[in-house]
C-alpha cells in the first residue's frame, strides 16, 4: 500500500501544481471503505477547489483515480476531500438516511432518494448496512438510478 500512497499523492501533487495551486495534501488509507483518502488544505482556494455542488471535486477525484489506474495497472479507488466538505457532506447524507429510516419504519412504505451519485448512494447503503429495521437497495439505471430505503420483512 506504500507504493499505491506514493503514486496517488504524486500525482496529486502534480495535477495541482499543474492548475497552479499551493494547496498543501496527505494521503492516508481507508481500510474503512477500501480506498485512498487524499485531504486537501487549500485556505483561499478551498471553493474553487471544491467547485459547485463538489463537482470540482469529484472531477478531480475522477482524474486522479484515471491517471493511477492508468500507473499501476489496477483500479483503486480514491476519495478527495477538500476542507472537510466531503466528511460534512457525509455527516449530511447519514442524518438524511436515518431521517428516512424513521420515516420508513412509521409508515411501512419503501421511501426512495433521488438524485444521488453513485459516491452518496454508497455512504448511505453504508451507513444503513447495520440496520435490523430496513434494507437499502439502488433501482433504475444510468442518470435515473436512485436508493430506495425499505423496511425489512419481519421472519
Amino acid at each position: 500500500m506504500k507504493k499505491v500512497s506514493a503514486v496517488v499523492e504524486e500525482t496529486a501533487k502534480k495535477l495541482l501544481s499543474l492548475m497552479g495551486s499551493n494547496a498543501s495534501i496527505a494521503v492516508e488509507e481507508d481500510k474503512v471503505n477500501e480506498a485512498v483518502l487524499i485531504k486537501i488544505n487549500a485556505g483561499e482556494e478551498t471553493g474553487l477547489l471544491i467547485g459547485k455542488h463538489g463537482e470540482t471535486l469529484y472531477s478531480l477525484q475522477t482524474i486522479i483515480g484515471m491517471v493511477v489506474q492508468k500507473k499501476l495497472g489496477e483500479w483503486i479507488r480514491i476519495v478527495v476531500d477538500v476542507g472537510d466538505w466531503r466528511e460534512k457532506q457525509d455527516e449530511r447524507l447519514k442524518s438524511l438516511a436515518y431521517q428516512i429510516v424513521e420515516k420508513t419504519i412509521e409508515s411501512g412504505q419503501p421511501q426512495p432518494i433521488y438524485n444521488l451519485t453513485a459516491g452518496q448512494r454508497r455512504v448511505v447503503h453504508m451507513a444503513l448496512a447495520e440496520s435490523k429495521d430496513v434494507i437499502t437497495q439502488s433501482e433504475g439505471e444510468g442518470e435515473d438510478r436512485y436508493l430506495v430505503v425499505k423496511p425489512k420483512t419481519k421472519k
